[in-house]
């Protein structure tokens, strides 16, 4: 099977866009990626089309008003991971040899769906009596912290780290860092969570040029990154009662990416995770065994997880301060990942910055732990 690899990159802003369509967005991005990749219109064999809220042919609007049609183009959706799934399906076809040059996109405009949070399905029971996302993590934080003896206070340092990066990010939608006393003082909104520890409704894009090594050559990028592994897992049926500080879909799909590179987590340099909320962060991180159970919020405290630190975490910014367009979401992590393993991340970039990892968590389903994971892993 063929090595893959991320020959261009494109991104929009992150924020909230009342002048522009969810295609028009789409399309700068794939633009952007086209034109990072140097390789035209005519040159994509297909297409993967991540979102989540916007409606039928999403995939095929972005891609005709960037200029692309009459290719195979297949619209994903896969709750929040709905972008990374994208980028795994067309890894898939790469690695079989059907293409050797594709695209993957991630498209949302979350400010035409949604005034506030996110309602919940209708055939969901659990969240309409209440167990919303903010509810689900609120308890989880809760759990953490009468087992690990955390406090809130330290739950929120996750926030300001956060949205520190975002500060040094242009394409953020955040572009104000925060202290510690802002965050505690900012609306509580499912206790312990306060505002600043709580993804946003965002708008935007993001895209990926991928090939085959054999293409790669034919093209002389030498500024392609190499994708070592993409994995995709689902949530296991839940019976009895479950500890929700563990996230076992997390670690079996990080498992399955470990393997797949030929690196342990030990060897991970850095990781852009998906940190909806602030406890989800700790979580994730935990989950893919990068740092043991019980110990992130502690070291986040220390500065281990600052740019500068020993496993920066989310040096985007991450969805608390990039922002969180559920589709573009997944992309958007690779996007960084190449930007820090080419040496392209500005002042935010991680010194010898080797071998990243994207992790994109979606969604809730009633009687299982979570809807999608997956898993990325770059090597420079």
């Amino acid at each position: 099977m063929e090595d893959v690899y991320v020959l261009g990159i494109g991104m929009t802003p992150f924020g909230k866009h009342p002048d522009k369509s969810p295609a028009d967005l789409g399309a700068q991005a794939v633009n952007l990626a086209l034109s990072d990749a140097g390789v035209g219109r005519g040159d994509i064999g297909a297409a993967w089309v991540g979102h989540v809220f916007q409606g039928m042919a999403m995939g095929q609007r972005a891609l005709y008003a960037a200029g692309i049609s009459g290719i195979p183009i297949d619209n994903v959706e896969n709750a929040c991971s709905s972008g990374s799934t994208a980028i795994w399906d067309a890894a898939l076809a790469l690695r079989a040899g059907a293409y050797d040059i594709v695209l993957a996109l991630g498209v949302e405009h979350m400010t035409t769906a949604f005034r506030g949070a996110l309602a919940p399905d209708p055939s969901d029971i659990e969240a309409q009596l209440g167990l919303t996302m903010p509810g689900i993590y609120a308890m989880r934080a809760q759990r953490y912290m009468l087992q690990y003896g955390v406090e809130p206070q330290d739950i929120a340092r996750i926030a300001v780290k956060n949205k520190r990066n975002a500060a040094m990010n242009p394409l953020s939608h955040f572009k104000k860092a925060v202290t510690l006393e802002e965050v505690m003082q900012g609306r509580l909104i499912a206790d312990p969570l306060r505002m600043h520890e709580c993804a946003p409704i965002s708008d935007g894009a993001a895209a990926v040029v991928m090939v085959t090594k054999s293409k790669l050559k034919q093209l002389g990028g030498s500024r392609a990154i190499k994708l070592a592994a993409s994995s995709l897992r689902s949530g296991r049926t839940e019976v009895g009662l479950v500890d929700m500080t563990v996230e076992d879909l997390t670690w079996r799909t990080a498992e399955a990416a470990y393997e797949q590179a030929g690196v342990g987590p030990g060897e991970i340099d850095f990781a852009e995770v998906h940190d909806c909320f602030s406890i989800a962060e700790a979580l994730r991180v935990e989950g893919m065994g990068l740092v043991p159970h019980g110990e992130y919020v502690a070291r986040v405290g220390k500065g281990e997880m600052d740019l500068n630190g020993i496993l920066p975490v989310n040096g985007s910014g991450g969805l608390l301060g990039k922002g969180h367009p559920l589709g573009a979401t997944g992309v958007a992590q690779v996007v960084e990942l190449v930007k820090q393993l080419r040496g392209d991340a500005g002042e935010r970039q991680i010194e010898n910055a080797k071998i990243g990892v994207a992790h994109c968590r979606g969604g809730k389903a009633q009687g299982v732990e979570g809807t999608a994971c997956t898993v990325n892993i770059l090597v420079a």
